[in-house]
């Protein structure tokens, strides 16, 4: 029997949604209900970094779950292993703990701080920083408007101007177990912090005994034509965490950390149901093969070279960014307008913040999407 709701009626109201449902998607494009193609500059939120149905993920999502879906963390299974060497290898040995999304691999991060600094509890964070919204990831954010609902928040947490490396310093002292900061800060449109920045958190921390943490869910996996956008500054964080294009849509996350840090953590200290599972394992090797094999993180540095030339040129707009994570800032609360009006013709743009347009397209978006869309984004924000 009917119960007269719609599917809307029985989900939560915590989504403002597009008034669109999308049915298919392959590579920079996705398909709606209606079978009208959108260029993707969404992807995700810099999650699509390899695109949409990337057939050399999409094979080995269909070969492991023929295989094996699910054990218990309990046990060792090969994807898992495999994937753990692999991101070792591109983080001169950081040994990593699985999980299911952003937030998660802050919780842990924060965790492993607070046990590796044996009494010392208080994390430093960044204002604008937006690290999840769990409750520990919650209260090292940010942005008092995410928090407020939710208090009392967690206790511990102090918040420095971000890319201020003076009021960094002078927050540090003796209590202090980690600093955590996002190398670019994508959620607040896309802030970049003055060049020598992380290289002094780096030093502060050296100096007190912090860890730094780094949270590189959404700039990391070649997001900023680097790999890692921390190696835009030749630093090495205690911990970083990942994300996003980790798993290519299926739920990824991962906590890394340097070999003494990761020793701070005994069986029991934490776990996860589902993190590092096979399948999804399957698919983040998979996105490591295509990044590597298609050049992916030297076509992001390209590409938003050139992404960054052309919207410079563009009147009464600030472009900022580096590789494919770019913010266009718009000014006067039109942000959501400006998306509007792309949306409209047919581009996926985000509205990061009431007056920053973002842009994280797939890493692989063929040029002449990429383009065209970049001239539907430019008649959208002269339209508003």
């Amino acid at each position: 029997m009917s119960s007269g709701l719609t599917s809307e009626d029985m989900r939560l109201n915590t989504y403002k949604r597009w008034p669109v449902g999308f049915v298919a998607g392959r590579g920079s494009r996705l398909i709606d209900q209606d079978g009208r193609e959108y260029v993707d500059l969404v992807a995700g939120i810099a999650v699509m970094s390899v695109g949409h149905s990337h057939p050399r993920v999409v094979q080995a999502i269909r070969d492991q779950a023929a295989e094996l879906v699910h054990v218990s963390n309990l046990y060792e299974t090969e994807p898992q292993r495999r994937l753990a060497e692999r991101l070792g290898a591109s983080t001169s040995g950081m040994r990593s703990f699985f999980c299911n999304s952003g937030a998660e691999a802050i919780e842990c991060a924060l965790k492993l701080a607070r046990k590796h600094g044996a009494g010392r509890s208080r994390i430093i964070a960044a204002d604008g920083s937006f690290h999840g919204r769990t409750f520990g990831a919650l209260a090292a954010t940010g942005q008092p408007s995410k928090r407020v609902a939710f208090e009392p928040n967690l206790p511990g947490f102090t918040h420095v101007p971000f890319g201020d490396a003076k009021a960094l310093e002078e927050a540090m002292d003796d209590d202090v177990c980690a600093v955590l900061l996002e190398p670019i800060q994508g959620e607040a449109g896309v802030m970049i912090p003055p060049d020598g920045y992380l290289a002094t958190a780096r030093r502060l921390c050296d100096e007190s005994g912090a860890l730094l943490l780094l949270d590189e869910v959404q700039t990391g996996l070649g997001r900023t034509g680097r790999l890692f956008a921390h190696q835009h500054e030749g630093v090495v964080p205690d911990v970083m965490c990942l994300a996003k294009a980790l798993g290519a849509g299926l739920p990824a996350g991962a906590c890394l950390a340097r070999p003494h840090v990761a020793e701070t953590f005994r069986p029991g200290d934490h776990a996860s149901t589902f993190g590092g599972g096979p399948v999804v394992c399957a698919a983040a090797l998979a996105v490591l093969d295509v990044l590597e094999e298609e050049r992916l993180v030297e076509r992001s540095a390209r590409l938003g070279a050139s992404v960054l030339e052309r919207l410079g040129s563009h009147r009464n707009v600030v472009v900022r960014g580096r590789g494919l994570l770019i913010g266009i800032e718009v000014g006067g609360g039109r942000a959501r307008a400006v998306a509007e009006a792309a949306f409209a013709r047919g581009v996926l743009v985000n509205d990061a913040t009431p007056d920053v347009v973002r842009l994280c397209p797939p890493l692989n978006i063929p040029e002449d999407d990429l383009h065209g869309a970049l001239d539907v984004v430019g008649e959208a924000i002269d339209e508003v």
